[in-house]
C-alpha cells in the first residue's frame, strides 16, 4: 500500500507533500469552471512544474471560461485493486502570452491526447491542494 494508514482507519487525509507526490506520478485530471451560474468540468492531461499545473488547450468552452472567470478547481486520482487517492486543487487559471511563459509550459512535458491542434497554454496557479488516500473494502456490518 502507498501510504499507512491506522487499522481502523480507511481513510487518511494527505499533507500537501503527499498531495504534491500523487500529481507528480499521473498526468490526467479534470477542470471545473464556474460562468453565469453554469458548472462545467473537462477531462484533460497536464504536466508540472514545480508546484504550477499547466494544460495545453484548443479555443473552446473551456479556454472561454476561464477567460470570464478565473477561479477554478483540479482533481486528480488513481485506482488500484485495493487503494484509491483524490487530490483537488483550488487555484486561478489564466493563459499565457509571452514567449518565456510558454517555454516554461512546454518543459512541463505536457502533449495532446488527440491528433489536433492545442496551441493555447494554461497555467493554475495553485492556492491550495488537498487530498485523500482510501484503504478500499467492504462496508462494515451495523450494529
Amino acid at each position: 500500500m502507498m501510504f499507512d494508514h491506522d487499522a481502523d482507519e480507511p481513510v487518511l487525509v494527505l499533507t500537501e507533500e503527499q498531495a504534491w507526490s500523487l500529481l507528480e506520478r499521473t498526468s490526467h485530471g479534470r477542470l471545473a469552471t464556474a460562468v453565469g451560474g453554469t458548472v462545467d468540468i473537462f477531462p484533460l492531461n497536464f504536466g508540472l512544474v514545480g508546484k504550477t499545473i499547466y494544460i495545453r488547450t484548443a479555443p473552446g468552452e473551456k479556454l472561454a471560461a476561464l477567460t470570464v472567470h478565473d477561479a477554478v478547481a483540479f482533481e486528480a486520482d488513481g485506482i488500484l485493486s485495493d487503494e484509491a487517492w483524490s487530490v483537488v486543487v483550488h487555484g486561478h487559471a489564466h493563459q499565457l502570452q509571452t514567449t518565456a511563459e510558454i517555454e516554461e509550459a512546454r518543459s512541463s512535458g505536457v502533449s495532446p491526447w488527440t491528433p489536433t491542434m492545442k496551441e493555447a497554454w494554461v497555467k493554475i496557479e495553485v492556492a491550495n491542494i488537498s487530498g485523500r488516500h482510501f484503504r478500499l473494502g467492504t462496508q462494515p456490518e451495523s450494529d
